[in-house]
């Protein structure tokens, strides 16, 4: 048979990827590419072996099982060969499985498998004479591998002395070193914290711990094993003569298998079993990319055998591919509701974990530095059930020459106002929040609130109605609105209407530290804004204090002298205020507080019930009067006031030795 050039080519250049591929996964524990992408290739050159026998060579990777042994660590030759898996992707894939499995066992009668997940993690061998673990190997190519003994002597969950009566003489172990998704989670956000690279995944996050020359390293990590195999057996009185009789005969010497093994019969209950561990995927504890189903009786395994690197008696049923590799079209910035500025990335649409993924998440520009990424580069993506899409890694080796970095701008996107990064937190928001039309819905509902401007009547739904319906774009628009408008809304009537107007006209008359709080400055709360309100006494002295004069309230920091500054030097704002203004907002004009107030400064615990006032109206007064309520007793609390069936925090007011002062005293004090 003549072979096509092209087909040469194409086998010699899968040689040199797939090779190369297995070295970056198996021996440096930095993969380049996603397992879907390998397993495509895989399974090209396989094809291609398949159609021209002729090209399966003795070097071929097909015929490989892992990578090359490390030169830093001895070399353990398995006295079983620890061979690879054959995959399969869909239902009709493992039917054909099933049928093969008949064929050469040459009937028909309904196979018994042994299902379990698949674990992404690191495959290991534990050798243990006379019951005590004596070496600990990773597969490396299947026939050598590294000893890592002592870093497996590390891993809390592998015993190093097996226990009960039927302990062999000669046992081999064989299972799945991981790291949970918990771990996996605490160890990232402390590599990022020392200045340290991230792990991509929780597998290579395992391997890389796995094979340290320093154990210490292995020890800090958190390390699990569940076991799923034997390899030789020596010593035994009875030998199991079933998969699943093995597994029992290791979880009673004390090592742990899969919760989830379970015997299934015939094809229906594998699909069936299928089904509910993909469902179920993402609630379990650790990384898995399938199940494994084996044949369970040990003397069928026999008869079915192996071929050059995988048992006949085995295949894993992969999940659909939770990562994948695309492009990088370029990189948008979406403002949120509380003005944060998130960079995506708009990506070759590419099917992942289920759908078709064309955007991912960047979080902030953080981020962005720290994992190098630029419009146009090729990336590996993830997603996992529910979760945001994100780019885990960047292809280093497929980076054009004449990218650049890539920088959030310092504008927002949506209203060109200033974008500012406050301290101690990561992402750049927006300081146009009473004119950008990305937060306008949530800072219009923040503006009506109850403890702002308390418009009655003027609820979330609303709001978005008239949003939706362009009828108002800020917070002023609101004291235009007409009957005739706001009748004609979704479920408003026209008594409806009239009272949401009448309520619109009441709420001008309101506080000046109503007034600040409605405003949606970062930061400023109702205590802030009350404190405000007491020391400049106007708005328009308020406007043109700088952060020199605002840190000197006691309530305001730094950040929030930012905030204020700022807010108050953006144009659109100081737009949307002098409308507000225009439309008859107004408040009493404020009156400074006595220096010799029994309050001022003072720190206030309300509890239990009050009788002649409301909670709200006597934080309100207390507020007044230069006092701070706070929600907690401690040793900086000044007073607590207790009014009927006071509790829990009356006890620790006594035990502190606070003053406690009853609700007459109360109305003394603000009267």
């Amino acid at each position: 048979m003549t072979i096509p050039t092209k087909v040469l080519a194409r086998k010699d250049a899968l040689h040199k990827l797939i090779n190369k591929y297995n070295y970056l996964y198996y021996t440096t524990d930095n993969p380049e590419v996603t397992d879907s992408e390998y397993d495509r290739l895989f399974h090209e050159l396989k094809q291609i072996e398949s159609d021209y026998p002729s090209l399966l060579t003795m070097d071929s990777p097909t015929r490989r099982v892992g990578g090359q042994v490390l030169e830093k660590f001895d070399q353990v030759t398995h006295t079983i060969p620890m061979l690879s898996l054959d995959n399969v992707f869909d239902d009709e894939e493992f039917f054909a499985f099933d049928q093969r499995v008949k064929d050469w066992l040459n009937t028909e009668q309904i196979q018994v498998y042994i299902a379990e997940p698949k674990l992404d993690g690191l495959a290991i061998s534990l050798r243990y004479e006379d019951g005590v673990l004596v070496q600990a190997a990773t597969r490396g190519d299947g026939a050598v591998g590294e000893d890592v003994t002592a870093n497996v002597r590390t891993i809390s969950d592998i015993p190093l002395k097996l226990h009960g009566r039927n302990v062999p003489g000669v046992i081999e172990i064989r299972g799945e070193i991981f790291m949970p998704k918990g771990g996996f989670d605490a160890l990232n956000k402390q590599q990022i914290i020392d200045g340290k690279k991230a792990f991509v995944n929780p597998r290579n996050a395992a391997a890389g711990s796995l094979r340290q020359l320093d154990s210490r390293v292995a020890a800090s990590r958190p390390l699990e094993m569940i076991c799923y195999g034997l390899g030789e057996l020596n010593g035994l009185k009875t030998m199991p003569v079933t998969h699943s009789e093995a597994m029992a005969l290791v979880a009673d010497m004390g090592c742990r298998i899969s919760k989830e093994l379970q015997q299934v019969s015939g094809v229906v209950s594998c699909l069936e079993y299928i089904k509910q561990i993909g469902e179920r995927r993402e609630s379990l504890p650790y990384d898995i990319d399938g199940v494994v189903f084996k044949v369970d009786d040990l003397q069928l395994q026999h008869r079915l055998g192996f071929v050059s690197r995988a048992p006949r008696w085995a295949i894993a049923h992969k999940f659909p591919a939770q990562q994948e590799m695309t492009v990088v079209e370029d990189i948008e910035i979406q403002v949120g509701r509380t003005g944060a500025l998130t960079p995506v990335a708009r990506l070759k649409p590419v099917f992942v974990g289920g759908v078709t993924v064309s955007n991912a998440t960047l979080h902030n520009q953080d981020e962005i530095d720290r994992k190098d990424v630029r419009v146009g580069d090729t990336v590996i993506v993830r997603r996992a059930g529910d979760v945001i899409p994100e780019v885990v890694q960047v292809v280093m080796s497929k980076r054009a020459a004449d990218v650049a970095a890539y920088k959030i701008p310092a504008q927002c996107p949506i209203c060109d106002s200033l974008a500012e990064r406050v301290e101690g937190e990561a992402v750049l928001r927006c300081t146009g929040g009473l004119y950008c039309a990305a937060q306008r819905k949530e800072a219009i509902k923040h503006f009506a609130s109850r403890k702002a401007m308390d418009i009655d009547g003027l609820g979330d739904k609303i709001v978005e109605q008239l949003v939706d319906e362009s009828l108002i774009g800020d917070p002023a628009d609101l004291f235009a609105l007409t009957n005739e408008q706001l009748a004609a809304l979704e479920r408003m009537g026209d008594k409806s209407a009239e009272n949401l107007v009448n309520a619109l006209n009441d709420a001008k008359q309101t506080k000046f530290a109503r007034f600040l709080y409605s405003l949606g400055i970062r930061e400023v709360g109702e205590a802030t804004a009350r404190s405000l309100a007491l020391h400049f006494l106007a708005l328009d002295t308020l406007k043109i204090a700088d952060e020199a004069a605002l840190i000197e309230i006691e309530d305001v920091g730094p950040v929030v002298a930012r905030n204020i500054v700022t807010f108050f030097g953006q144009v659109h704002n100081q737009v949307v205020i002098e409308r507000l203004l225009d439309a008859g907002v107004t408040w009493p004009q404020e009156e400074k507080l006595s220096a010799n107030s029994e309050l001022s400064g003072k720190t206030v615990v309300l509890t239990g019930t009050l009788e002649q006032l409301s909670r709200s109206e006597a934080k309100e007064k207390l507020l007044a009067s230069g006092a701070k309520v706070a929600g907690s007793v401690s040793k900086k609390t000044d007073y607590v006031v207790a009014g009927l069936d006071a509790g829990s925090k009356l006890t620790k007011a006594e035990g502190l030795g606070i003053t406690v002062v009853d609700e007459a005293t109360l109305i003394e004090w603000i009267r």
